[in-house]
């Protein structure tokens, strides 16, 4: 089991911001900007494009009101959206938060944020989330 699985499986803790039988959405723990969402498959998959189209687009849709949830709980211009990342073996999307384009460059500095703003910042999406 990779560590996307366990965090979603909660053998590893997460700031949780969205569930459903299929996926799981968490804050990144090294964000580019505050409330910068990982979005995942719970079935291990490595590569998106590797995903039926069925499960591709529901993932898709799971990742929308993600997003929608973020944007109402962290007011920004818009939520981006890319998928990248080799160094784990499991099939994710990244949500960020934007107030600029800048705020999507991976080459940026990473935020270190206390536990109970990250904590606090996944209550407000995942609230936001449930109202969807």
């Amino acid at each position: 089991m990779d560590i996307f699985s366990k965090i979603a499986a909660g053998e590893i803790p997460s700031y949780k911001c969205g569930e459903d039988e299929r996926f799981y959405a968490f804050l990144d723990i090294n964000p580019l900007v505050k409330g910068h969402t990982l979005v995942i498959p719970r079935r291990e998959v490595d590569y998106i494009f590797d995903m039926p189209d069925e499960e591709i687009a529901a993932f898709q849709v799971f990742a929308k009101k993600v997003a929608v949830a973020i944007k109402r709980a962290l007011p920004c211009v818009k939520v981006g959206q890319t998928v990248i990342g080799l160094e784990v073996r499991h099939a994710h999307i990244h949500l960020i938060p934007m107030q600029s384009e800048k705020d999507m460059n991976f080459a940026n500095a990473k935020l270190q944020l206390p536990e109970t703003e990250m904590a606090d910042i996944a209550q407000r999406i995942y609230s936001e989330f449930q109202k969807l």
